[in-house]
């Protein structure tokens, strides 16, 4: 369990006709949500007429989807949803189709109404659409860290070589075949023992260059300041694989920087089971990928979802 949070910071602990929210069983700072069966029934088999290709060419219909949501289970679960990603003491939940959906359509659908509960996702060119699906195998050729199976993925926030704001990543696992390790790493910065070093070093606010590789699709670049007040904490903007320093001390201070970040005692590999999705406030946690152990049938898909809060 992760040692700084406390169940009484528990707030958004409830039961409602339509959902339970409870305590994550792996991390203090998490929430699980179960919904109704009978419900995510109903919400599925309402959906014949919309597939992926709707929800990607009429962005109106995923709105759709998350007022049908609200519907079954209550304007609560949104209001729920909002208030934990908001809550700095927590910021993060998971939830899942619980067997009663087992097809990516379905996964897509789901993963989508729950992210607009929230707010809009924004424009991922990697794909080319509002959320990506890719699959991590034994071998591949990428440019970056994200489909290298053997790698540890190291900590980061999305969104630092974009313009606009990325305030919540949405993470869900479609399928996984031959998989063992490859758990989400997750850390919340408050739990992260030198949070005040780096943060109050003379770098922390300096506006570092962001590049990404082809396979992202975007050619701009930007510049993003490390550490940032939001709501009075402290939030971070950081990957080391695409940060190009301009010297040897700015170096050194990235360097450090992920260094601790990795061998902090906070960090925690979550499993998250297929049909499940994490969603996290992107400001404020931090997220990466155990390294998998080698198979050379090794199949693992995924969906991310990332966008800002909006206004209900």
């Amino acid at each position: 369990m992760s040692m700084l949070a406390s169940k009484q910071d528990m707030v958004f602990v409830q039961k409602q006709p339509g959902f339970e929210i409870k305590p994550h069983p792996e991390h203090s700072r998490l929430y699980h949500i179960e919904l109704d069966d009978s419900l995510l029934q109903t919400f599925f088999a309402g959906l014949s007429e919309v597939n992926a290709q709707t929800l990607e060419y009429v962005p109106y219909m995923r709105l759709i989807l998350a007022g049908r949501l609200s519907d079954l289970f209550g304007a609560s679960l949104g209001e729920a949803v909002r208030g934990i990603l908001h809550d700095r003491r927590s910021g993060g939940f998971t939830v899942g189709v619980q067997e009663q959906a087992m097809d990516p359509e379905s996964y897509v659908k789901f993963g989508t109404a729950v992210s607009c509960l929230a707010g809009t996702p924004n424009f991922d060119a990697m794909s080319g659409t509002y959320y990506a699906r890719f699959t991590v195998k034994d071998t591949d050729d990428s440019d970056s860290y994200l489909r290298q199976a053997y790698r540890l993925f190291t900590l980061h926030t999305d969104g630092t070589f974009v313009e606009e704001p990325t305030d919540w990543l949405l993470m869900m696992k479609f399928e996984e075949r031959h998989s063992a390790g490859g758990e989400s790493r997750i850390l919340h910065l408050d739990d992260w023992e030198e949070l005040k070093k780096f943060s109050d070093h003379p770098l922390a606010s300096y506006p570092f260059t962001y590049k990404s590789p082809p396979s992202k699709n975007i050619g701009q670049v930007v510049k993003r300041k490390t550490f940032f007040k939001q709501n009075n904490g402290t939030c971070i903007c950081f990957i080391d694989q695409f940060v190009y320093p301009e010297t040897i001390a700015q170096a050194a201070y990235l360097k450090e920087l992920s260094e601790s970040l990795e061998n902090s005692a906070a960090v925690m590999a979550l499993p998250l089971p297929a049909g499940q999705l994490i969603m996290l406030n992107n400001t404020f946690w931090m997220h990466g990928r155990a390294a998998f152990e080698k198979h050379p049938e090794l199949h693992r898909e995924l969906m991310r979802l990332r966008g800002v809060f909006t206004e209900v």
